[in-house]
């Protein structure tokens, strides 16, 4: 019997160390935001999250985020280098749940 709910408990452990590292983070995103997008779009964070609702940022970053690279490269040439590389890939789902967090119709705004 102990066995049994010594594998529960390590069950349930390793499976709660596994989501929490599956889940972006708005904060991150802040910062990744703040480090690789703010000089060369010219907007803090608080201006570029309040461009979209939320509904809008989720479907701008849908799939890929294929429409927020081509509209946010359009609108500014000096992000298209970041966007269209590697970092952009690894950081999109934590800039998209900062977008998201502190979208216009979400009632929050960033601290940058």
């Amino acid at each position: 019997m102990k066995k049994v709910i010594a594998l529960l408990v390590s069950a349930f452990f390793m499976v709660g160390l596994m989501s929490t590292n599956a889940f972006a983070d708005a904060a991150k995103g802040q910062k990744y935001y703040l480090k690789y997008m703010k000089n060369d779009s010219g907007l803090n964070g608080a201006k570029f999250a309040t461009q979209h609702t939320q509904a809008e940022w989720k479907a701008l970053f849908d799939g890929k985020g294929e429409k927020f690279i081509a509209e946010y490269s359009k609108k500014y040439p000096g992000l298209e280098g970041f966007l269209k590389g590697d970092k952009f890939e690894k950081f999109m789902p934590d800039i998209r749940d900062f977008a998201i967090e502190f979208a216009s119709d979400s009632g929050n705004v960033p601290s940058c």
